[in-house]
């Protein structure tokens, strides 16, 4: 959970610092990571309890936010 917070959260930075533009590597990493899909993460948040779901559901939006970026 951790590791895909912190890979998000690069993205998001190095997006703001380009004045909300992904660069080709951002978009072909959220490409494959759509691809893989979100099993593993729900399964993880599911043992963690509600917060943690939570939390995950918000960082899943953030990514799918990310998908739109030019």
């Amino acid at each position: 959970m951790a590791l895909y917070e912190s890979w998000l959260g690069s993205i998001v930075e190095a997006a703001l610092a380009r004045g909300g533009r992904l660069v080709p590597a951002h978009r072909s990493m959220l490409e494959a990571r759509e691809a893989e899909g979100n099993q593993t993460l729900w399964s993880l948040a599911a043992e963690l309890g509600e917060p943690v779901r939570s939390y995950v559901a918000r960082l899943m939006a953030i990514q799918d936010l990310l998908g739109t970026l030019p």
